[in-house]
This record gives C-alpha cells, structure tokens and sequence, in this order.
C-alpha cells in the first residue's frame, strides 16, 4: 500500500494540509452552508497572507478570485475560462481544498462518453443477484459531490459531448439528479449544501463541442490570463519548479539567476514583445505559458541532478527549451533563432551570453 512519500503528485488539500488546518482554527468569518472556510480565508490561501505565512500559489487580481468565489458560494457553478497553461485547473483544485477539503471529484470532459460514467453506474454483479438498490449502484464524480456536499471539478467541459452537457444542465437547474432504477425516495438524489460545478475550458477548444446558451446561463464565466507581471512569473516559475522537484525527492535548488532568463525568454516569446516593449516573435505552435516554464525549470533540475553534479547551467536552457517551443510548427525553430540573434544578443550578464553561445554552437553550427 502507498504512502504519500512515495506517491508521485499529492492532492492540494494534502500538500497545504498544516496551512489549511491554521486557517480553519482562526477563521471566524461567516461561511456558507457546508464551507469549511469562509470566502475571505478561501481567498487567503489562494492568494497568500504573510500574517498567517500561507504562501501565494495563484497570481491573480484578488478581484477575479472574489467573483469566482462568491459564484461557488451561490447556486450557480463557476467556469474558468483562457489559454493552455494559465493554471485553470490548479486553481479549480486550489479551491476545492479550501471549500470542501477534497479537490479530487474530477471529470475529464474528453474522457466521458455516457450519462453513467458522469453520475453513476452499476455493479453488474450485485445487480444481477439483488436487483436495483443503492449497495450495487457505483457512484461518479459528480454524485458524490452532490451526496457529501462538494465542489466538483469539470475539467475541459467543451470537449463533452451535448448530451452530456444536457445532464450537467439539469442538475445544476434542479440541483437533483433522477435515478430511476430505485424505487421510493432512493429515486431522487438532492444535493447537499457545499455542492457546485467549477468548470475549466481551454479557449483552445473553442468549436469542438459548443456550450449551450441555457448551460452557459447557470454559470459564471471568468477569464484567467497570463501572469503579466514578468517578476511575478518568474516568483511562480521559481517556487512551483522548487516544490515539484522537493516532491521528487530531487534535491536541486533552480539557480534564480537561471529561472529568471528563462522566465524572461518564454515571457517574450508569448507575448511577442521584449520587457521593454520592442516587438519580437510570437511562436505560432505553442502558448509558452508560465506552466510550461514550470516543467522545463523542473526537467533542467532533474537533469542537472542525473548527469551533472546536481548544479543547473545556463547551457541546459536552449536544448530543454526546444522540446517545450517546438511542437508541431518547424518555423517556431526560426522564429526562435531569429529571438536569439536579435534580442537575447542584447541582454547582459553572463547567463544570456551563456544562452547565446550554446545556441550558437549547437543549433547554428
């Protein structure tokens, strides 16, 4: 049987379990029905409070996060909207832990195909030999939350198909779902106070399953942009590199000088403009987005620690970068080249030379 030491990824409500329990015992905010914490700690371990020393682990105006959970504490669901990579889903499970202590209702919108795989289905066996009744009924995601009183995550909900959406639409209506197979009161399943749906959907996807305007209309749309800040996406590409190394028993420190040239480098390479507003190039295959960053700060510390003597170069930048940059879209590797002659060439400091040189050597010969 596992341990959390040897598990690969805990859960957030795991993870910021002593921060978690030192809010709730110093929380003595008004909560909603079924809420472990009241909305303004929820913001707080989202969004930090050195008083408390719970760490930051969302860069967002503390308004867009207030909308989201004040959306979450009325009968409407929240859906979290934006490009790859900007963090929907590790903010769905951020506040899942501070609501209901469980972010681990999931449902994988491209991964469900029938109505039971999202509510419930059946122990065939059980069935078989004892008819309908609750001991052979299977619960999904989406009961369970509904019967404990939880947040469910929807994860990429456009890319579930419209009968499914057509299932969701009516228990976020009814907030109660129909089991017919049961007889008597089992035949209708209530949900209890603390349930809704936070939904995530890349804008990506936009075309492949479209929302329907009665679905759309039961929940809160919130769009998560990319961190704009480049000395905030470097604080977040440093501390989240740090902590998934640490989980991996990895024991590398990023080199911030290292973390920061990279940061700088995928921040301009998104946004198509230098840090003091030239125009450069936009990658047209990737969204370079501070997640992406995240894992290739990680796979440099990794790398550093399994072939070098557990210190990260500045050399390792350009080769780990390629795989993240280059997708599908050969020209990317020209528009990064024509980055590096153009705009990393004028960056100072021994890192950008460091940069410069080995792609000098190794992708121009």
């Amino acid at each position: 049987m596992s341990t959390p030491s040897d598990r690969q990824r805990l859960p957030a409500e795991i993870v910021f379990e002593d921060e978690l329990e030192r809010l709730r015992k110093t929380d003595s905010a008004r909560r909603p029905p079924g809420w472990l914490l009241s909305p303004l700690a929820v913001e707080r371990f989202i969004l930090g409070d050195e008083e408390q020393s719970i760490e930051p682990k969302f860069v967002a105006p503390r308004e867009i996060v207030t909308r989201i959970v004040i959306s979450l504490a009325t009968q409407r669901g929240a859906m979290l909207v934006g490009e790859p990579g900007t963090a929907k889903s590790w903010l769905s499970e951020l506040l899942a832990a501070a609501i209901c202590g469980d972010s681990t209702l999931v449902v994988q919108g491209g991964a469900i195909e029938t109505v039971q795989q999202l509510i419930y289905s059946w122990n065939v066996s059980l069935l078989e030999k004892r008819g309908p009744c609750l001991e052979a009924l299977i619960p999904g995601p989406v009961y369970r939350g509904m019967r404990d009183g939880k947040l469910v995550r929807f994860e990429e909900i456009a890319r579930t198909a419209p009968a499914l959406q057509d299932a969701l639409l009516s228990i976020l209506s009814e907030r109660a779902a129909s089991i017919p197979e049961l007889p008597g009161e089992d035949a209708t399943l209530f949900a209890r106070e603390g349930f809704n749906i936070i939904g995530t959907s890349n804008t990506s996807d936009e075309g492949v399953n479209v929302m329907s305007a009665a679905l759309k209309r039961r929940m809160n749309f919130e769009t998560i942009r990319p961190i704009s800040a480049v000395e905030d996406e470097i604080a977040v590409v440093l501390r989240e590199s740090t902590r998934l190394l640490e989980q991996g028993a990895v024991p590398v420190h990023p080199d911030e000088s290292i973390v920061r040239a990279l940061t700088i480098i995928f921040h301009e390479l998104r946004n198509g403009q230098t840090l003091d507003g030239r125009s450069t190039d936009r990658l047209a295959g990737a969204v370079m987005s501070t997640a992406e960053a995240v894992t290739v700060c990680h796979a440099m510390g990794v790398y550093a620690y399994y072939y070098r003597d557990g210190t990260m170069t500045a050399e390792d930048i350009t080769d780990f970068l390629i795989g993240a940059a280059v997708k599908d879209k050969l020209s990317d590797l020209n528009r990064i080249n024509h980055y590096m002659q153009t705009e990393v060439a004028r960056k100072e400091g021994d890192v950008w030379r460091a940069v410069e040189d080995n792609w000098r050597r190794v992708y121009r010969g």
